[in-house]
């Protein structure tokens, strides 16, 4: 499937915004990006194993709400970053 890459994780990407991953469920999908992009795990998902609350990912037009969400088959996955500061 084809995954949106927020452009504030794009260095790890090489700045790619669309990259390929595989996986049933979201975490499936995260642990194949990692190994392609090592790090990039760490940036979406905390030490509990939970999304960040920065984070959102999206699927068929769907919130993901958990890291063990089925991704359903999928052909995209979108991940949304917020960004804060002043």
């Amino acid at each position: 499937m084809r995954v949106l890459i927020p452009s504030a994780l794009r260095s790890y990407t090489g700045e790619r915004s669309w990259v390929d991953a595989d996986g049933e469920t979201l975490a499936e999908m995260l642990a194949d990006l990692d190994r392609s992009y090592p790090g990039i795990r760490f940036r979406m998902v905390d030490e509990q194993h939970r999304i960040r609350r920065h984070i959102r990912i999206f699927c068929a037009g769907r919130q993901l709400p958990a890291i063990d969400a089925s991704l359903g088959g999928a052909d995209e996955v979108l991940i949304v970053q917020a960004l804060s500061g002043g």
